[in-house]
C-alpha cells in the first residue's frame, strides 16, 4: 500500500497524508494535482512525496487525479518551501498565492430538494422561500448563493431545520471555473475541392450579389488556392465585418457552400514582430559587456543607470541572447501601470514569444499563461519572455536563464496581505539561484541594501551616467510654499512658479505631469471651532473626501458616509476640507487651464481592467495635456513630450514615520523628475515644499545618490537598521484590544528571555485599528551573524505555546520578515 503527502491550500504548517488507491497507483507522480477531502470539503492538492509509511491515524483515499504529468516541477516545490520557511508562513498559504483559483479547484456545497410535499409541515418564511426556489430551479443551489440572498446566519439555520424536516439534502460538487474561449470560424465545404467545382458555385450564384461578395471576401482572407494546403483560417465575425450581411452568409451555409466550426482560441492575443533591435550607443555597449563579464563571476548584477539612460534597450539585447540559447526570461516590474508600455516595446521586437502576468488579468487569462508555460517543450506558442509583477515569480518556468528586476528599489515588490509576505525581488534572486540563472537589478535609485551589496562585492555593479540622447538631467527648482503664502504668491494649492511654467509648457505644445501621493479630494474634514474630524467606525483613521461621489470614504475598509453639513460634536457649520489629493489637483487645474485636457492616474481612476493602459496610451498620443497622479506616474514611464514635472507636496514624503522615509522620498522625487525632458530638450522639475532647507532636497537637485547613500548608511549603522541587521516584525490582531495588549506584553517578555535588547515593543502602529481589528507589533532586530532559521523556529514555538491558553486561542498572529 502506498501513501502520498499532499500540499493543500489551507492554513496549516503540515502536509496531509492520503492513501493512494490501487486503481490509480500507476498514474501517481510528484507534482500532480489530486482531489482529496478535508472536513467534508473537497480540495485540489499537490503531491509532494510518495511513500510506504502508514500513519497511525485513520486516513482517507485520494479521490481523483487531475493531471497526467507533473503540474508543478520539484524545483518549484522547493521554492515554495523556501518562501514558507523564510517568510514564516505555511506552505498552504504559498500554494494559495502561487496558483490562480481555477487551477486549485474546491468543492461547493449545494442543497437539493428531496421532498416537495410540504403539506402539514410548519415552515418559517425563509424556509418556505428556499423550498420554492428549489422547486423553480429543479436543480441544486449552492449554499453561498442562498447566503447572499438571505444572509449567512439565517440561511444556515433554515437549512439545518430543512434537513431535520427531511426536505433537503446537501452534496459536494467540484466545479472547474475555467472555460476555454471558443470562436466561430468558417470554411469552404471540403467537397468543393477543385477549381472546376468552385467555378460552378460562382456561376450558380451569379445573380446573388451579396453571396458572391462574401465568397470573394473569403478568398481574399483565406488566400484560397486549390493547389496549396496553406489556407488561412477565417473567423466568422471577420467575414461579417467585411460584408455586413448575416442573412446572405446564413444562406451560403444552408446551401452547403460554407461550413461553420468552433475552435479554442487564446484570450491573450499573439503579437507580430514590427521592428528589429535598436543598436546601442557606445556607453550602452560598454555597460552590456560589463554585465556579461560580471555574470561570469556573480549571480546578481546591479545596473545603476540614471533616468532615461537607455536601460531597457540593454535588457532587450540580453533577452535576445537568452532566447537564442533556448532559455526563458522573467522581466519583473513593480506596477501594473507600466506593464503595458514595456510590453508593447518587447512585443514589437519578440512578438508572440512575450507574455504578461498580473492581477488585472481575468482568472481564465492567468490559467492560459500557465498552460502555455507548462507546454514549454511541445508547444511552439509557449512564452519565452514573461513580463509581470511580483506574483509572476510563481509561474511554472522550465528553463529560466535570466531574471530582470526593473526599478528594483520599489516597495511594491513587497507583498503585505495576505501571506506569504514576500519580497519578490529577494525571492526572485533565490529562484534564479535554484535554476542556475542570472539576475539583473536595474534602477536609477538603488535601494540602500542592493547598493550596499554591490559595494561589498556580493553583487556586480555597472553604472550608466549619461542619458540615452545626451540630454541633460532636468533642472530642479524648489518652490517655498511657506514663504509664498506670506507674500501671497500661492493660488490655492499651486505656487505662482508652478502655474507660470505649466502655462509655458502648454503654449509650447508640451505635456505636464503633476505628482501628489494622495488620492481623493481632501484627506479629511475638520471643524474649525472644536477640531472634530469624521473618522471611520471600523478603523482608526480619518475619512477622505471624494468629490466625484460626494462621500467621505475610508481607504482601509471602504466604509462610506455622506459629507456632514455641521459638526457632530459642537454643532458648528464651520467645517473645512484640510489639505488636498489628486481629485482636488485635477479640479483646480481645470479652473486655471480650461482648454487643457486633464486626466488622473490613481487607484480611483484605474479600477476598470484596461483603464491604466488607456490613460497612458492617450497621454502618449498627446491627447492628454496634463497628467495628475499618485506613485503610478513615478515608475518607469517614458514619454518624449513631457518637459515639466511638479511635485506638489514633497513634505508628506519626507515626514513619514519610517526608517526608510528619506530613502523613499529621494527615490520618488528622482524617479518622477526623470519623466521630464527625455528626448530633445532639458526638462524642468518644480518641488513645492515648506522646508526647502531639508538636506534631502540638495541630494535630489544634484542627483547625488551616492551622497544620500553615505548620509543614510551612517544613520542605519548607528541605529542598527538594515543592511546591518535583519528585522522580523510580529503582528498581533484581535477585536478585543485587552486581549491584544495582554498577549503582546507576554510574548515580548518571553522573547526577551533569549533575545534580550533585540526585542522592541510591543507598540501600536500608526493605524492601530483596521476593520475593527486592534493591532499591536513587536519588532526584533537581529545581527547578520545570528542563525536566522533557528531564531525563527524558536519565535514560532514561543508564540504557539502562548496561544494554547484558552483566551488567546483565537488571536491572529503573523510575521513580516524584512518589512519595508
Amino acid at each position: 500500500m502506498k501513501f502520498a503527502d499532499i500540499i493543500l491550500p489551507i492554513y496549516s504548517p503540515k502536509l496531509y497524508t492520503y492513501e493512494i488507491p490501487n486503481e490509480i497507483k500507476d498514474k501517481i507522480t510528484l507534482g500532480q494535482r489530486v482531489i482529496v477531502e478535508v472536513r467534508k470539503k473537497l480540495y485540489t492538492g499537490i503531491i509532494e512525496k510518495i511513500h510506504n509509511i502508514k500513519p497511525e491515524f485513520e486516513i482517507k483515499p485520494i479521490k481523483d487525479v487531475l493531471d497526467d504529468e507533473p503540474f508543478i516541477e520539484e524545483l518549484h516545490l522547493k521554492f515554495w518551501h523556501w518562501i514558507a520557511n523564510y517568510y514564516m508562513c505555511t506552505i498552504g498559504e504559498v500554494y494559495t498565492a502561487a496558483l490562480p483559483p481555477s487551477l486549485r479547484l474546491e468543492s461547493k456545497q449545494n442543497i437539493k430538494l428531496v421532498n416537495e410535499n410540504i403539506q402539514g409541515i410548519i415552515l418559517t418564511k425563509i424556509e418556505e422561500e428556499i423550498v420554492n426556489l428549489l422547486k423553480k430551479k429543479e436543480k441544486e443551489i449552492s449554499i453561498s448563493s442562498l447566503s447572499k440572498k438571505f444572509g449567512q446566519k439565517p440561511t444556515l439555520q433554515a437549512l439545518k431545520n430543512l434537513v431535520v424536516k427531511r426536505l433537503i439534502i446537501s452534496s459536494q460538487e467540484v466545479i472547474n471555473p475555467y472555460k476555454p474561449k471558443l470562436e466561430k470560424f468558417i470554411r469552404l465545404n471540403p467537397q468543393i475541392n477543385t477549381q472546376e467545382k468552385f467555378e460552378q458555385v460562382i456561376k450558380n450564384l451569379s445573380r446573388a450579389k451579396k453571396q458572391l461578395e462574401i465568397i470573394l471576401s473569403y478568398i481574399s482572407l483565406s488566400k484560397l488556392n486549390f493547389t496549396s494546403k496553406n489556407i488561412q483560417e477565417v473567423k466568422y465575425q471577420e467575414i461579417l465585418k467585411k460584408i455586413n450581411s448575416p442573412s446572405a452568409l446564413k444562406t451560403l451555409i444552408s446551401k452547403g457552400i460554407f461550413e461553420v466550426y468552433e475552435k479554442k482560441v487564446l484570450r491573450l492575443e499573439d503579437k507580430k514582430i514590427s521592428r528589429t533591435i535598436n543598436p546601442l550607443t557606445q556607453e550602452q555597449k560598454n555597460a552590456l559587456n560589463q554585465i556579461k563579464s560580471l555574470f561570469k563571476q556573480k549571480n546578481v548584477v546591479l545596473l545603476y543607470g540614471i533616468t532615461s539612460s537607455g536601460k531597457t534597450e540593454i535588457y532587450i539585447h540580453l533577452i535576445q541572447e537568452q532566447i537564442e540559447q533556448g532559455k526563458q526570461v522573467l522581466y519583473l516590474l513593480p506596477e501594473i501601470a507600466i506593464t503595458s508600455q514595456i510590453l508593447l516595446r518587447l512585443q514589437s521586437v519578440f512578438g508572440n514569444q512575450v507574455g504578461f502576468y498580473h492581477s488585472r488579468l481575468s482568472d481564465n487569462e492567468r490559467v492560459e499563461v500557465w498552460q502555455r508555460l507548462n507546454n514549454w517543450i511541445s508547444d511552439k506558442k509557449t512564452y519565452k519572455v514573461i513580463i509581470g509583477v511580483r506574483s509572476a515569480i510563481f509561474l511554472p518556468f522550465k528553463n529560466l536563464g535570466l531574471i530582470i528586476i526593473d526599478e528594483e528599489h520599489e516597495n511594491t515588490y513587497k507583498q503585505y496581505d495576505p501571506a506569504p509576505r514576500y519580497n519578490a525581488r529577494d525571492a526572485a534572486i533565490k529562484l534564479a539561484q535554484m535554476f542556475g540563472a542570472k539576475v539583473l537589478l536595474g534602477t536609477a535609485t538603488p535601494s540602500i541594501e542592493s547598493y550596499n551589496n554591490a559595494l561589498k562585492g556580493k553583487y556586480g555593479l555597472v553604472e550608466l551616467t549619461t542619458r540615452y540622447t545626451q540630454v541633460e538631467l532636468p533642472q530642479i527648482i524648489l518652490a517655498n510654499i511657506r514663504e509664498a503664502k506670506k507674500k501671497k504668491k500661492m493660488h490655492g494649492i499651486f505656487h505662482t512658479i508652478t502655474l507660470e511654467n505649466i502655462k509655458k509648457s502648454l503654449e509650447l505644445g508640451k505635456q505636464v505631469i503633476l505628482f501628489r501621493n494622495r488620492r481623493g479630494f481632501a484627506p479629511y474634514l475638520e471643524c474649525q471651532d472644536c477640531g472634530w474630524i469624521p473618522k471611520c467606525k471600523n478603523c482608526d483613521v480619518s475619512l477622505t473626501y471624494h468629490k466625484d461621489s460626494e462621500k467621505l470614504v475610508c481607504h482601509y475598509c471602504g466604509y462610506t458616509i455622506d459629507v456632514a453639513k455641521r459638526c457632530k460634536k459642537c454643532g458648528s457649520f464651520r467645517l473645512q476640507f484640510i489639505s488636498f489629493g489628486t481629485e482636488r489637483v485635477e479640479e483646480d487645474l481645470k479652473v486655471f487651464f480650461p482648454n487643457a485636457e486633464i486626466k488622473r492616474l490613481d487607484l480611483d481612476s484605474t479600477r476598470k481592467k484596461f483603464s491604466h493602459s488607456n490613460i497612458l496610451e492617450l497621454f502618449e498620443q498627446k491627447k492628454i495635456h496634463i497628467l495628475v497622479g499618485t506613485q503610478m506616474v513615478t515608475k518607469g514611464l517614458d514619454f518624449d513630450n513631457v518637459n515639466l514635472v511638479a511635485i506638489l507636496n514633497a513634505d508628506s514624503l519626507v515626514n513619514f514615520p519610517n526608517f526608510r522615509s528619506i530613502e523613499r522620498a529621494f527615490q520618488l522625487m528622482v524617479q518622477v523628475s526623470g519623466r521630464a525632458g527625455r528626448k530633445d530638450s532639458r526638462g524642468l522639475v518644480i518641488i513645492q515644499t515648506s522646508n526647502p532647507k531639508h538636506p534631502i532636497f540638495n541630494y535630489v537637485i544634484e542627483n547625488d545618490y551616492k551622497g544620500m547613500y553615505q548620509w543614510l548608511i551612517k544613520e542605519r549603522e548607528t541605529f542598527s537598521y538594515p543592511p546591518f541587521t535583519r528585522i522580523i516584525k510580529i503582528i498581533i490582531k484581535h477585536k478585543n484590544s485587552t486581549l491584544v495588549d495582554d498577549f503582546a506584553l507576554m510574548l515580548a517578555t518571553e522573547l526577551r528571555k533569549f533575545l534580550a535588547h533585540r526585542v522592541l515593543g510591543p507598540q501600536y502602529p500608526p493605524v492601530k485599528k483596521i476593520q475593527n481589528w486592534y493591532i499591536k507589533e513587536i519588532m526584533i532586530k537581529l545581527e547578520l551573524s545570528m542563525r536566522l532559521s533557528a531564531i525563527k523556529q524558536k519565535i514560532v514555538e514561543i508564540t504557539n505555546q502562548l496561544k494554547q491558553k484558552d483566551k488567546f486561542y483565537k488571536l491572529h498572529v503573523y510575521y513580516d520578515v524584512d518589512p519595508l
